[in-house]
C-alpha cells in the first residue's frame, strides 16, 4: 500500500503545481490584457508598421500688397533602411560600392560617404535632405530597376526667396529642417511652420515592408500666411538709395533707412546694410579680410583654406557682419536729429514758446570747459526759437534744458519711449543705453544728441509721434495672418503706446521743421511740391574719425504719409555732415515714395518760381525741317540741324531726344535728314560749384539738356567731364547746398 500513496502523493503535487503554474499564466494574460493590454498593442503596432514623416509647407511670407516675399518649392528627402538595403544588395548579386556609386551620382553626392551610410548596422538613415523633386524621382526608379529595397523618398519643401537680399533682415532666413532663425521666420515661426503629416507601412520581423499592405497617411497641415506692412516698392527704392549713399560717400560701416507710415506705425520699408542673400546665407561677406578686418587668426571661419559660414567661428563673423540689422541692433548717438526732441518738450512744457530768444553764446559754469555751438563759422547771433532749430543752433537747445530741469527733461526722454524697446515684431531689438545718474553736464549735452545713444527704430518712431499729432505708436510689421484659401485669421491693428505731446505742440513743430528743410541745415533735402520737414544730424563715435551722418524726416510737412530716417555709418567721401550727403538721400528718396503713392503734389510760389517744368517732347520725325523748327520755336525751343542741310523741305529722320520723353521747356533738340549721318557731339564741361542757372547756361550753349535734382551748386553729373555726349542728351546734375549744413 505504501507505494499507491507515494504515487498519490506525487501526482497530487504535480495537480497543485500544474494549478498554480495556470493560475499564474492566467493572471499574467490577465495582466496584459486588461493592466498593460493598451501599451502593448501600441508597441506592437509600432512595431509592425515603419512611418515616414510628411513636411509640412511653411506659409507664404507677403508685402502688404500680396506680392510673394518667401514661399516654398518642392524637394525631396532621401533616407535609407540600411540593413534592409544590405540584404536586398546580396540577394541581387550587387555590391555596396556600385550601388553607393549610383546613388551619389544621381544625388550629387561623395560616392564614400554614401557606401559609408549603406553599410551602417542600422534601420534608418539619413541620405540627402533637400534633395532636388527630379533627382529624388531618378533614386526610386533606380531602385526598382535595380530590385532593390530599402531607400524611400518623401514629399518635403525648402524655402526660396524671391528677391534675394531684398528685406533679408525683416524676412530673416529658415535652417536645413525649414525653421524659422531669423527675422519674421523665426518670430512668427509657430504660426509658420505648419503641422507634419505621416504615412504608415506595415513590416515583417525583419523590418522588411510587407507587400500588398494598406498603409495610413496623415496629411500636413500648412502654416498660416503671414502678410507684411512691407512695400515691395520702396522697400526696392530704400534699398537703392542706401546702396548709392554708400557707394557715393564711401561709407565703411553700412548704414540704415526706414520707412515708416507715421499716422500708424506700419513700417513700409527697412534696409540695413551690410546684408545678405537669403538664398544664400552662409556665403562669406562681401570684401571680408579675416585678419585686418576683424583681427582674428587667419583660419578662423575657414575650412580647409575655404570659407566655411556653418562653422562656429564662421557663424560668429555672419552674426557681427551680414546677419546684423543695424535699425534695432545696433545703437547711436544721434546728434542734432535729437534736437527736435528737446524742442518739443520745450514747447509741451511751456518751458519755452516760439517767441523766446536766445544766443548762441557758450554755455558755461557746468564744466571745466564751455560748451560752445558746431558752427566754425561765426555766431548764429540772437535768434528766436523758430531760427535757433533752423541754425541748429547748441547752446539755444541747452538753454532749453536748463529750464526743463534735469527731471522733466529726462521724463520726455522717457515719454519718447528711449528708455525702452519700441517692441517691434523681430528678434534682438536692443533699447537706448543713457547715464543712470546724470549730471548737468549730461543733460546739456543730451539736449543736441550726445553722449547718450539709442536705436534708428527708436528715433523713427519718436519723429512719427511729432508728426501724426503726439501719438507715441508701437512699430507694425505684420498686417495679418491668412489660411491657405486666404481667409484672414488675426488682424493686428495700429496700438498707441502713450500720448507724448498735444496737438497744438505737434503742429508747432511740424512747421518748424518744415522751415529747417526750406531755409536752415536741412535744404538739401527740399523737394518741389512736397513740404518736407525734417532735422539734420552729425555726431562722433568713440572711435577716432569716425562720424554718423543723419536725417530724420516727415513729409508732406502739414499731412504726413511717410516718416523717413537716413543713417550713414563712418562715411570716408567729400564730407561726413548730415546736411550734406544723409539729408540729399532723403530727398530722393521722399520724391520717389510719394511720388509711388500718387501723393499730390501742391508748388509753392517759391516752387513756381524756380521750377523748370518737364514736358513730353514732341514728336518731329518725318515733317519737313521748316515745319519741325517752326513748331521748336513755337514751344520756346532750340536746336541744331545736321551739317550741310541746305534743303528745308527735307523730312526729319532722326531727334534728339526721342518723341515723348521727358525734356525742360527750353529744351535743345538735335535734328538729322539722315540716319547715317555723323552725330554731332559736345564735349561735357565740369559743373562741379556751379550754380542751376550757370550750369543750365553752360549747357545750353553746348545743345545739351539738364534734368536737376536739388539746389545749391552742382555736385555731381551723370557725364564725367570731357566725355563727349550727343547734342540734344539730357544730362543728370545733382545739386547741393554745403553751407550751413550740419
Amino acid at each position: 500500500m505504501k507505494p499507491d500513496n507515494d504515487v498519490k502523493g506525487r501526482l497530487l503535487l504535480i495537480l497543485i503545481a500544474f494549478m498554480m503554474a495556470t493560475a499564474g499564466l492566467g493572471a499574467k494574460v490577465a495582466v496584459l490584457q486588461f493592466v498593460e493590454g493598451d501599451e502593448l498593442s501600441a508597441m506592437a503596432y509600432s512595431q509592425q508598421r515603419r512611418g515616414t514623416s510628411i513636411s509640412p509647407k511653411r506659409g507664404a511670407i507677403l508685402d502688404r500688397n500680396g506680392d510673394e516675399l518667401a514661399v516654398n518649392t518642392s524637394v525631396t528627402t532621401i533616407t535609407l533602411n540600411p540593413s534592409e538595403l544590405q540584404k536586398s544588395i546580396a540577394a541581387n548579386g550587387l555590391s555596396a560600392a556600385s550601388v553607393a556609386a549610383e546613388l551619389a551620382a544621381i544625388l550629387d553626392m561623395d560616392a564614400e560617404s554614401v557606401q559609408k551610410k549603406i553599410e551602417k548596422s542600422a534601420q534608418y538613415e539619413m541620405l540627402k535632405k533637400k534633395a532636388e523633386a527630379e533627382a529624388g524621382e531618378r533614386a526610386i526608379a533606380y531602385q526598382k530597376a535595380a530590385k532593390l529595397s530599402g531607400i524611400y523618398a518623401s514629399e518635403d519643401s525648402k524655402r526660396y526667396y524671391k528677391n534675394n537680399n531684398l528685406a533679408a533682415h525683416v524676412i530673416g532666413m529658415t535652417g536645413d529642417d525649414n525653421q524659422g532663425l531669423s527675422g519674421i521666420e523665426y518670430v512668427m515661426e509657430k504660426d509658420i511652420k505648419g503641422t507634419a503629416g505621416k504615412i504608415m507601412g506595415e513590416v515583417d520581423i525583419r523590418n522588411v515592408e510587407v507587400p500588398f499592405q494598406t498603409g495610413s497617411r496623415v496629411d500636413a497641415q500648412d502654416g498660416h500666411n503671414v502678410t507684411l506692412t512691407i512695400d515691395t516698392t520702396i522697400q526696392f527704392f530704400a534699398t537703392q538709395a542706401l546702396e548709392k549713399a554708400i557707394a557715393d560717400n564711401d561709407v565703411r560701416e553700412g548704414g540704415t533707412i526706414i520707412v515708416m507710415d507715421p499716422q500708424t506705425a506700419e513700417v513700409l520699408a527697412m534696409v540695413s546694410k551690410p546684408d545678405f542673400n537669403l538664398n544664400d546665407p552662409y556665403a562669406a561677406p562681401p570684401g571680408l579680410d579675416l585678419d585686418t578686418d576683424l583681427g582674428l587668426d587667419s583660419d578662423l571661419g575657414l575650412e580647409g583654406g575655404q570659407w566655411n559660414g556653418r562653422s562656429e567661428e564662421g557663424v560668429a563673423i555672419l552674426g557681427q557682419t551680414v546677419w546684423r540689422n543695424k535699425a534695432i541692433m545696433d545703437t547711436y548717438e544721434p546728434g542734432s536729429t535729437f534736437k527736435a526732441i528737446t524742442t518739443a518738450a520745450g514747447l509741451e512744457d511751456g518751458a519755452v514758446t516760439l517767441e523766446s530768444e536766445f544766443d548762441c553764446a557758450p554755455v558755461t559754469g557746468y564744466g571745466p570747459r564751455p560748451i560752445r555751438c558746431w558752427t566754425t563759422s561765426g555766431s548764429h547771433g540772437r535768434q528766436d526759437l523758430t531760427r535757433a532749430v533752423y541754425n541748429s543752433c547748441n547752446p539755444a537747445f541747452m538753454r532749453i534744458a536748463l529750464s526743463l530741469g534735469r527731471d522733466r527733461f529726462y521724463s520726455y526722454v522717457g515719454d519718447f519711449g528711449f528708455y525702452d524697446k519700441t517692441g517691434i515684431v523681430l528678434p534682438g531689438e536692443v533699447k537706448g543705453i543713457f547715464h543712470e545718474k546724470p549730471s548737468n553736464v549730461d543733460m546739456l549735452v543730451a539736449s543736441f544728441g550726445q553722449r547718450f545713444t539709442i536705436t534708428p527704430m527708436q528715433l523713427v518712431t519718436a519723429y512719427s509721434a511729432i508728426a501724426n499729432g503726439g501719438s507715441l505708436m508701437k512699430p507694425m510689421l505684420v498686417k495679418e495672418l491668412t489660411d491657405a484659401s486666404g481667409n484672414v485669421l488675426t488682424r493686428y491693428e495700429p496700438e498707441v503706446v502713450r500720448k507724448v505731446i498735444s496737438k497744438d505742440t505737434s503742429d508747432k513743430l511740424k512747421t518748424i521743421l518744415e522751415g529747417v528743410v526750406s531755409e536752415g541745415t536741412g535744404k538739401n533735402a527740399y523737394v518741389s511740391g512736397y513740404r518736407v520737414a525734417g532735422k539734420t544730424g552729425t555726431s562722433e563715435t568713440v572711435d577716432e574719425d569716425r562720424f554718423i551722418a543723419s536725417f530724420c524726416s516727415f513729409a508732406p510737412a502739414d499731412s504726413p504719409k511717410v516718416c523717413v530716417l537716413v543713417m550713414l555709418d563712418d562715411p570716408r567721401g567729400e564730407s561726413h555732415m548730415g546736411g550734406a550727403i544723409a539729408a540729399p538721400v532723403a530727398q530722393r528718396l521722399i520724391e520717389e515714395v510719394l511720388t509711388y503713392m500718387e501723393v499730390e503734389r501742391i508748388y509753392s510760389e517759391r516752387d513756381q518760381k524756380s521750377l523748370v517744368r518737364e514736358i513730353s517732347a514732341p514728336a518731329l520725325a518725318r515733317l519737313p525741317i521748316e515745319e519741325a523748327v517752326a513748331k521748336l520755336k513755337e514751344l520756346g525751343m532750340s536746336y541744331r540741324l545736321q551739317a550741310g542741310i541746305d534743303d528745308l523741305s527735307l523730312p526729319v529722320a532722326v531727334q534728339v531726344p526721342a518723341a515723348d520723353t521727358g525734356v525742360a521747356q527750353n529744351a535743345t533738340f538735335a535734328l538729322y535728314t539722315d540716319p547715317q549721318a555723323e552725330r554731332m557731339l559736345a564735349s561735357m564741361p565740369n559743373l562741379s560749384g556751379k550754380t542751376v542757372y550757370e550750369a543750365s547756361d553752360a549747357l545750353a550753349r553746348l545743345g545739351l539738356n539738364m534734368r536737376i535734382s536739388g539746389s545749391g551748386v552742382a555736385k555731381g553729373q551723370s557725364v564725367a567731364p570731357g566725355e563727349d555726349v550727343e547734342v540734344g542728351s539730357t544730362v543728370d546734375v545733382a545739386f547741393r547746398y554745403t553751407d550751413n549744413i550740419e
